[in-house]
């Protein structure tokens, strides 16, 4: 069985301590820096094209994204790939690859040679249950850099019907040391787009942050982070419990878990997440999650939320998985990694019930 184990005692040392050794951090800094740029660009929103799956269904992401513009987007399945030289006069114009993320690949190993020269102007989405986390595909392909455009979402709404409009969800938090806001749960942009993409939204009063691609990947993997954490600790119960319960009685499990993250994050990705995410990931999901409630992810999209080396070598989460695999029956078909400490039974500190009720504490 080739099945890699986590818990076990690793005969190469640990991931940790590449932290140091790992070049990548260093050569994305020096890449920023010889970009020369100081300021993000902030380019105008207009009429954009929008990627779908192989035919033309309106997903949440889809409908939301259409729904936030103006009237004139083109909305294309991946299979037409029928790219016009312009719009509205424009020859110059985001292309928002709105793509499932169990599709991506196949997408972007097939590109012809005319959206090839267009990669510049690309959107890719992460963030939230229907995008989750798709920088190991984009990796591989050469799409993760700096000159990339990425936006990250999940602080909006994404409706059911093509009437609804995206409603911020984003919340604030309390103050920070200079008595400013502070804010939890905001979208993200990144690239030559993202000023397109926070004037779409700007316009719903949804808010957006924008920055350079360094920033903006913490942003994404403390999303990432998020929906995998609260979704799990959540998701196991035998009662379904929202991801406000979550953050109110299984705090102890989900802060487990991402403190292992964290550090798994720095060793493997040289990524730190940015200071106080803990305070932002419970602020949001106690004032935004009464509504939302736990849930794991199919199996077609396990990989896109689990199946990143931070995860599947974060010792807690990897029992967890195996627990709701082998114990809950969720998670059927799964690459789940096995763990060397999961014994076939609950997690020592799983709590049981909902201490709402049960007045355990």
């Amino acid at each position: 069985n080739s099945k890699k184990v986590v818990g076990q005692p690793s005969t190469s040392g640990s991931a940790l301590m590449a932290t140091w050794s790992n070049g990548q951090a260093i050569k994305e800094y020096q890449d920023f820096l010889a970009t020369g740029k100081q300021e993000i660009e902030m380019k105008p929103d207009g009429p954009s094209i929008i990627v779908t799956g192989d035919t033309k269904i309106m997903t949440p992401l889809v409908r939301a994204m259409v729904n936030l513009g103006g009237g004139e987007d083109v909305v294309i399945p991946m299979a037409t790939l029928d790219l016009p030289e312009s719009l509205a006069g424009r020859t110059e114009y985001p292309i928002y690859i709105a793509v499932p993320p169990p599709n991506l690949a196949e997408f972007l190993e097939n590109l012809p040679d005319d959206w090839m020269a267009r990669r510049a102007d690309m959107v890719f989405f992460s963030g939230g249950p229907h995008c989750g986390c798709i920088e190991p595909v984009l990796k591989k392909f050469g799409y993760a850099r700096d000159t990339m455009s990425q936006v990250l979402v999940g602080g909006f709404t994404m409706p059911e019907n093509d009437m609804g409009k995206p409603r911020d969800i984003s919340c604030k938090i309390g103050l920070d040391s200079m008595g400013l806001d502070k804010w939890a749960g905001e979208c993200g942009a990144c690239g030559k787009w993202a000023g397109a993409f926070h004037e779409r939204l700007y316009k719903y009063d949804i808010r957006c942050r924008t920055g350079f691609y360094r920033e903006w990947r913490r942003w994404m993997w403390e999303r990432a982070l998020f929906d995998g954490a609260f979704n799990l600790v959540g998701g196991v119960r035998e009662e379904p419990v929202n991801l406000a319960e979550v953050a109110m009685y299984y705090d102890k499990e989900v802060s487990d878990m991402a403190w292992q993250f964290s550090q798994q994050l720095r060793g493997w990705l040289a990524v730190t997440i940015t200071y106080g995410f803990e305070e932002r990931m419970f602020g949001f999901a106690e004032r935004e999650g009464n509504t939302q409630v736990a849930k794991l992810c199919t199996k077609e999209m396990y990989p896109f939320v689990f199946g990143s080396a931070p995860f599947e070598n974060s010792q807690k989460i990897v029992e967890y998985l195996n627990y709701a695999q082998q114990d809950r029956g969720l998670l059927e078909g799964a690459p789940v990694p096995e763990s060397s400490t999961f014994d076939g039974q609950r997690p020592s500190k799983m709590r049981q019930g909902n201490l709402r009720s049960d007045g355990v504490m």
